[in-house]
């Protein structure tokens, strides 16, 4: 299986030179997804919102890259205010319960945009039929 790349169309990948996820064999590798809404084009102002918007992003290339979100082995989140994380927890358990990919969460000074409260990236590996 080849190298593919998968792009949600954004001109900043293009700009930027990176691809929302990389498939290369068994592996997706889903770049750090922000809490964007990419049907309304805006960011919305909570960490919760913000994380559901990520999860759906990345289940929608995990998806089109022929994954399912079932297939996760690693998550990380990267938050900009450690009182954010029990929110984010809340919703990572929405998404991940039964899933549990090993994870880690960090606390950085800031992210791309000063209004972005929550980046996730996450690894995937194709499971055997």
């Amino acid at each position: 299986m080849s190298r593919r790349l998968i792009s949600t169309g954004s001109p900043f990948e293009k700009t930027a030179g990176y691809s929302r996820a990389v498939v290369d064999g068994d592996f997706a590798f889903v770049s750090g997804t922000t809490g964007f809404d990419y049907a309304t084009m805006t960011l919305p102002e909570g960490v919760t919102a913000q994380t559901q918007n990520a999860f759906k992003t990345i289940e929608g290339v995990l998806v089109e890259a022929g994954f399912a979100l079932a297939d996760l082995v690693r998550a990380t989140y990267y938050i900009t205010d450690p009182k954010d994380a029990d929110a984010v927890f809340a919703v990572c358990g929405e998404h991940l319960s039964e899933i549990r990919p090993a994870c880690t969460i960090v606390t950085v000074a800031a992210l791309f945009k000063p209004e972005m409260k929550i980046e996730i990236e996450v690894t995937a590996k194709r499971r055997s039929a």
